[in-house]
C-alpha cells in the first residue's frame, strides 16, 4: 500500500459511512458481551435486515465504552447518545418511527454531562466505542496508520526518538521508565537483528485496562509498535498476552491478518525498504512473566523465571539481542504523539507525570469500569466524581492502587494527586492502572493477606528470599486474621518487609511488601487490635 492508498481508504470508508442514516454500535468488549450485548447486537441485524434498512442503518461491535456497570451498553452514531442496560425488545426501539417509543428509549440514556464522562480525557481510549474493533477499514477512517505513514515518509528513526523523549512519555507498564530513553538506548546498540516485544500480560487482580484496549483498538498498539520498530531498527515483533484474553488474542489475530492484507504489515511498508512482522505468543497466566526477562525467557519456549539484571534487555533481550519491551498503554500513546506532537502531548498532565492515564476502576464504588484522565488528577476526583462515590450508604476506608505490588491509600490522602511521584511518596504506586476501592466494610489486614497469597502462589522460586518470604509473612498474616499473632510476629512482619523489598530479584518479590507496608503504615491500630499479647488482652 503506499500512502495515497492509505488516505484513498479512509476517505471511501469515511464516505460510505456518512450515506448512511444511522450507525449503532453494540458494546463487544468482554464486560458487555457477559451482560448479552451480542444478543443485542444480533436482534438489531435481523431487525435491520427484515424493515429492509441495509444501506440505510448499520450495526457493528466497538471497544469498551467505559461504564461497564451499567451494561450493555449502545451508542447511536448521529447524535452520540449512549443508552444502558438495553435488552434486545427495547434495543428495536432505536429503528422505530413511533415517537412513543422512542420517548421510552430517554429512560435508559446516559446524561452525557455526568462527571463520569465530563473528568475524562481520552488519548487511549480515543477510539473505544466510535469504531468497529473488527475492522481495518474503520481504524483507517479515524486516521489509523497515518501516523506509521508519516514517520517512513517524513522522518529519520533519530527524529522519532526525540518527539518520544520530547513528548514526556512514560512507561504505562507501572515502573514509569523514560520511553524515549529506552528507545534510544535500543537504537545505539550495534547489530542488524532487534526486536520489539508488547507486554500485554496483564495479571494484576481487578486490571483490565490493556484487555480493553486490544479488544477495542488493537491496530492502534500494532501501527504504534510498527513505529518503535522502525525508531529501533527492528524486524520482527511479538505480542505477550495473557491466554485468558481470548477475545483479545481473537481480536488481535484478525488484526495482524488485516494489517498483513492491506500492506500496513510486512515488507515494503508504504513502498519504503521498511518492513515489520508481528506474531502472537500465548502466555499460560503466570504473573511472574509480566516481568520483562521471565517474559523473553517464556518468548524463547523457557521456563518464565527472571535473570539477574544487568545487561537489561535494550542491550541483551530476546535470543541475546536487543529488545523494546513496551506494553499495551504505553504503544497506544504513540500514534497521536507522532500526529499531534510532542508539545501537545506534554501539555497534559504533570510536570514529571506527562499525558493520561488508563484507571480499572472496580470494587466498592458505584460506576465500575474503564476511565481515562490526565495524570496528576485528584485521587478524590476519580474516586467521587468520575466513579460517584461508595454505594450503599458506606464509607470510603482506602484505594488500592498497583495490585499486587501497590499500596493502600487511605482517605485522609484522598486530594493525593495521581502521579508517579506523588503514589510512591506515600509508599503506593500507578502500577498498570488497576485501581480496587474498599468500605469500611474491609479489614485491611485481610486486604494485604489476601495479596500476599496471590503473591506466595505466584512466586516463581528461583530466589529465596520471595519463594520463601512471602510464605513467611502469609503465614503471619493468616495469624492476624485468626487473631492468633503476636507483638513478635508484628515485629517479624516489618522485618520481612524490609527484607523481601531488597533482597528478591526481581520486582514480583521486591514490590510484594506494598500492601503490607502500606497497610501498617495507615491502617496499623488494625494490626494492633488483633494481636493477643496487646495490653488490656485478647479481643
Amino acid at each position: 500500500m503506499t500512502v495515497e492508498e492509505l488516505y484513498e481508504m479512509r476517505d471511501r470508508e469515511r464516505e460510505r459511512l456518512a450515506r448512511l442514516r444511522e450507525r449503532i454500535y453494540c458494546c463487544s468488549a468482554a464486560g458487555c458481551l457477559s451482560c448479552g450485548s451480542e444478543s443485542v447486537r444480533r436482534a438489531l441485524a435481523a431487525e435491520i435486515e427484515a424493515r429492509g434498512l441495509k444501506g440505510q442503518v448499520e450495526v457493528c461491535g466497538s471497544g469498551c465504552m467505559g461504564l461497564c456497570s451499567r451494561g450493555p451498553l449502545v451508542r447511536t452514531q448521529s447524535d452520540g447518545a449512549i443508552y444502558a442496560q438495553l435488552t434486545p425488545d427495547e434495543a428495536l426501539w432505536l429503528l422505530s418511527e413511533d415517537p412513543a417509543e422512542r420517548r421510552r428509549l430517554e429512560a435508559k440514556r446516559l446524561d452525557l454531562n455526568d462527571p463520569f464522562f465530563t473528568r475524562q480525557l481520552k488519548i487511549v481510549l480515543a477510539n473505544s466505542g466510535y469504531i468497529d474493533p473488527e475492522s481495518v477499514h474503520d481504524y483507517v477512517a479515524m486516521g489509523g496508520y497515518q501516523a506509521l505513514a508519516k514517520v517512513l515518509t517524513e522522518m529519520t528513526p533519530e527524529e522519532v526518538i526525540e518527539e518520544i523523549k520530547a513528548s514526556g512519555l512514560r512507561g504505562r507498564g507501572g515502573a514509569g521508565y523514560p520511553t524515549g530513553l529506552k528507545w534510544e538506548l535500543v537504537r545505539r546498540q550495534p547489530g542488524d537483528i532487534k526486536y520489539v516485544i508488547c507486554n500485554a500480560d496483564e495479571g494484576d487482580p481487578g486490571a483490565f485496562m490493556d484487555r480493553s484496549v486490544l479488544e477495542g483498538d488493537p491496530h492502534r498498539v500494532l501501527e504504534g509498535m510498527a513505529i518503535a520498530a522502525y525508531a529501533v531498527g527492528a524486524q520482527q515483533g511479538y505480542i505477550y498476552v495473557r491466554g485468558e484474553y481470548g477475545l483479545a488474542i481473537q481480536r488481535l489475530q484478525l488484526a495482524i491478518r488485516q494489517a498483513e492484507r492491506e500492506r500496513l504489515l510486512g515488507n515494503r511498508i508504504f513502498e519504503t525498504t521498511f518492513g515489520f512482522r508481528v506474531d502472537l505468543r500465548i502466555g499460560a497466566g503466570a504473573f511472574v512473566c509480566g516481568e520483562e526477562t521471565a517474559l523473553i525467557a517464556s518468548i524463547e519456549g523457557k521456563r518464565g523465571t527472571p535473570r539477574q539484571r544487568p545487561p537489561y534487555p535494550p542491550e541483551r533481550g530476546l535470543w541475546g539481542k536487543p529488545t523494546l519491551i513496551n506494553n499495551v498503554e504505553t504503544f497506544a500513546n504513540v500514534p497521536p504523539i507522532i500526529m499531534n506532537g510532542a508539545r501537545w502531548f506534554a501539555s497534559i498532565g504533570t510536570e514529571t507525570s506527562k499525558g493520561t492515564k488508563v484507571f480499572a476502576l472496580a470494587g466498592a464504588v458505584r460506576n465500575t469500569g474503564l476511565v481515562e484522565v490526565p495524570m496528576g488528577t485528584p485521587l478524590r476526583t476519580i474516586l467521587f466524581e468520575i466513579g460517584g462515590g461508595v454505594p450503599e450508604g458506606r464509607q470510603f476506608k482506602a484505594a488500592q492502587t498497583g495490585g499486587p505490588s501497590g499500596g493502600c491509600i487511605p482517605a485522609e490522602l484522598l486530594d493525593v494527586p495521581v502521579d508517579y511521584e506523588s503514589l510512591a511518596a506515600i509508599g503506593s504506586i500507578m502500577g498498570s492502572g488497576g485501581l480496587i476501592v474498599l468500605d469500611d466494610s474491609s479489614s485491611m489486614v485481610d486486604v494485604a493477606r489476601f495479596f500476599m497469597e496471590f503473591c506466595m502462589d505466584e512466586s516463581c522460586g528461583k530466589c529465596i528470599p520471595c519463594r520463601a518470604g512471602t510464605v513467611q509473612m502469609h503465614e503471619i498474616l493468616c495469624r492476624f486474621s485468626r487473631r492468633e499473632a503476636t507483638r513478635q510476629d508484628l515485629e517479624l512482619l516489618e522485618e520481612l518487609c524490609v527484607l523481601l523489598k531488597e533482597t528478591s530479584l526481581c520486582g514480583l518479590g521486591q514490590t510484594a511488601p506494598n500492601p503490607v507496608m502500606s497497610t501498617l503504615r495507615y491502617f496499623r491500630h488494625e494490626y494492633e487490635a488483633r494481636l493477643t499479647d496487646r495490653e488490656g488482652g485478647a479481643q
